[in-house]
């Protein structure tokens, strides 16, 4: 492992200091902690205090809280101006976030066409997850070269057997310049953009891999579709307090 995967291993260390100020989300009437068995998420090692609980139903106004999470300068899909903004913190090695893209991403997408702008940011927990932070360089290098989201898909579907050889390969299946990628790569020109992106969520309480926020409200781990559609239908019918 080289030396700018250790720097960042520091970064997502854990530390109680992160957690004064758990976060907050729906509160629910029944099922608080429904789909965590079934579906569940990669936590890292050390975590100080709960994850942000997950919850199904009707939120009461004081109970819910939105997270500004900025979209500007990230990759994402959907227009620009759809009503519901779906921020996903996601590791490319972490088998729940490999399940929920498997799983529940498209059929969302399908669920809600034209209405839904998925926004997806960076948390690789490399202290469980060795590859992760190459496959998210990876990613943004492919994104040099306008195949940010074609890369994003092959990184998933080979999330079992992510190397330096397969990204310098895939990167060759979608006709990258080599030359160009590999440079990217080698000088680690996006890692600080990474670090950034790790260190924000740490900041605001993200524990564990996959995160979402939908317009600012959390869902933590690879809920099923039904939990999204559930949070999504009540945000567009206006049900949920600003």
């Amino acid at each position: 492992m080289n030396e700018p995967i250790t720097q960042t291993e520091e970064i997502v260390t854990f530390k109680k200091s992160h957690f004064y100020a758990p976060m907050v989300v729906l509160a629910f009437a029944v099922g608080i902690l429904v789909g965590y068995v079934a579906w569940g998420r990669d936590v890292a090692p050390r975590a100080a205090a709960p994850a942000v609980p997950v919850a199904q139903g009707a939120p009461t106004e004081r109970a819910v809280r939105r997270y500004d999470i900025p979209t500007e300068g990230f990759y994402s899909l959907g227009p620009a101006d759809a009503p519901i903004v779906l921020v996903e913190f996601s590791d490319y090695q972490c088998p729940y976030c490999k399940r929920w893209h498997d799983e529940v991403y498209k059929s969302l997408m399908a669920a809600y066409p034209g209405q839904v702008r998925l926004v997806y940011r960076n948390l690789p927990l490399t202290q469980i997850h060795p590859q992760a932070m190459n496959a998210a360089e990876a990613a943004l290098c492919a994104g040099e070269q306008d195949a940010y989201w074609q890369y994003h898909e092959k990184l998933f579907e080979n999330s079992a057997a992510l190397s330096d050889d397969l990204y310098a390969s895939l990167a060759a299946d979608l006709g990258l310049d080599a030359s160009a990628f590999a440079s990217c790569m080698t000088d680690h020109k996006y890692l600080d953009d990474i670090q950034a992106d790790m260190q924000f969520a740490v900041n605001l309480g993200v524990q564990s891999t996959p995160t979402f926020f939908i317009n600012g409200l959390a869902v933590v781990g690879a809920q099923p579709l039904s939990v999204f559609q559930q949070v999504i239908d009540e945000e567009l019918a206006g049900n949920i307090p600003q």
